[in-house]
């Protein structure tokens, strides 16, 4: 393991980017690392800051911290940049590896593409439970104004919580707004998605994530979002999820699994303080 949070990897997971610390601990003040490190004007620049742990076995432990320093519980775009991460520190062009999260246990397979820096991951997401109620009776007509064009909304849990609201077109939201007056109606805070069928076995999906505002891409929400459209019969157990930054294929006929690219951007060394 490298020295305490001296160096750090950024990768990309479909335009959702991470800071890769491996350590041998977890440092008192990582919810500061986090946000004084991803911050994109005076730090380097993410949606969440990673550190990895020594397990036993070949396993590791992932930490996630939101780039507000909020703990979160899973992320698949973060599970296949962290994946790629330790693949690289051990040498290995394909990997599999299991990953010990505050949601469970989660297996990870890597294997090298043409691109020196970018792999394909598949991630085991676990499973989609009920997620938690927003305390309202009706959370579209409590936001109000903020959201229209809600043609219906279920919440979902896989580790983390989302809320998938089905529109006509999601480009037609405004994040920044809608975002922020559905999350507030949560305790816990959520993740919200915006989601329309776009294809035979296609959604598009825009995201607004707890503790980040507006991403790229949310793997776990693309992983609730199939879950929760499939039940409602709009798609098959196999569907392509198009999310800003690129797509991922989500696979439900079994273990649930995500698969998508994630690309070594750079290796940085932060000075010590």
């Amino acid at each position: 393991m490298i020295p305490m949070a001296a160096h750090l990897s950024k990768h990309h997971g479909l335009g959702n980017d991470f800071l890769v610390a491996l350590v041998d601990h977890l440092p008192l003040d990582a919810g500061e690392k986090a946000i004084a490190w991803c911050d994109r004007r005076t730090g380097i620049g993410a949606d969440g800051l990673i550190f990895g742990l020594p397990s036993q076995g070949d396993g590791i432990v992932m930490r996630l911290l939101n780039s507000d320093g909020s703990p979160a519980e899973l992320s698949g775009n973060g599970l296949r940049c962290f994946a790629q991460a330790v693949a690289i520190q051990r040498g290995l062009p394909d990997l599999e590896l299991d990953v010990s999260t505050p949601a469970g246990v989660r297996h990870c397979t890597v294997h090298a593409s043409t691109d020196p820096t970018t792999v394909l991951a598949t991630v085991d997401m676990g499973v989609v439970c009920p997620g938690p109620d927003p305390g309202v009776e009706d959370l579209m007509a409590a936001v109000g104004e903020a959201v229209v064009g809600v043609k219906r909304w279920e919440t979902g849990d896989i580790g983390n919580p989302h809320v998938v609201c089905e529109v006509d077109d999601p480009e037609e939201i405004d994040l920044e707004v809608a975002g922020p007056a559905i999350e507030r109606h949560f305790e816990e805070g959520i993740n919200v998605h915006f989601v329309a069928v776009s294809g035979p076995n296609e959604l598009t999906v825009r995201v607004w994530e707890r503790g980040a505002g507006v991403t790229n891409a949310c793997g776990t929400g693309a992983t609730v979002s199939a879950q929760i459209f499939h039940r409602w019969g709009l798609i098959g157990p196999k569907a392509v999820v198009r999310m800003p930054g690129g797509d991922a294929l989500v696979d439900l006929s079994g273990p649930v699994t995500l698969t998508g690219p994630a690309t070594h951007v750079a290796d940085l060394k932060i000075p010590d303080a």
